[in-house]
């Protein structure tokens, strides 16, 4: 059975994919900490998942993993060619309401490869990507749909994706803040 790489491991994963793109290795590295702190959100056997997903998150963004112009699906099928398990490729695929966008590109069968587990994990990761700025800086989900919604044009793939998605990314981060502040632990 494939093994789930370390924290380490996948930092050291994304680094050289992702630092020559400047602001997205800023982002990467800045969602991986939020993810480490929302860890406790997640079942204990989860964390580690969690945080290693948010550090490879984005890698589909990289020059010589780029391919379909989805860079969840290209993430997720760069981690499946790598041996890398089915799960943790799931997460990648799905982060961030990614069905959406993938639905506007016109890419679901490619998607379907992975199912979407809809769980603490994914939320907790939707959370911190949607909760970080391109620049690294922590921002609400609002703001950082704001601010995905000014890069992009409004008729664009990603805006059209975003504004579609904003119920459900909503939703998985009061999900995250409730476990978070919740009397239980999970």
């Amino acid at each position: 059975m494939p093994r789930t790489p370390t924290t380490e491991e996948a930092r050291h994963l994304a680094g050289p994919l992702l630092e020559p793109l400047g602001r997205r290795w800023i982002h990467v590295q800045a969602v991986a900490e939020r993810a480490r702190e929302l860890a406790p959100a997640v079942a204990e056997q989860d964390r580690d998942l969690l945080v290693v997903a948010a550090w490879l998150h984005d890698v589909g963004y990289a020059p010589g993993v780029r391919a379909t112009g989805s860079h969840q699906i290209d993430g997720a099928e760069h981690l499946a060619r790598r041996g890398y398990p089915h799960r943790l490729c799931a997460l990648v695929a799905h982060h961030s309401a990614a069905s959406y966008e993938i639905a506007e590109r016109g890419l679901t069968d490619r998607l379907a490869r992975w199912e979407d587990e809809s769980s603490p994990v994914t939320d907790a990761l939707w959370t911190a990507d949607m909760t970080t700025g391109p620049d690294g800086r922590r921002m609400t989900h609002t703001e950082r749909l704001d601010e995905i919604l000014e890069r992009y044009e409004p008729d664009s793939v990603v805006a059209r994706a975003m504004l579609a998605a904003r119920g459900s990314i909503e939703r998985a981060v009061t999900a995250t803040a409730t476990r978070l502040a919740g009397p239980q632990r999970i």
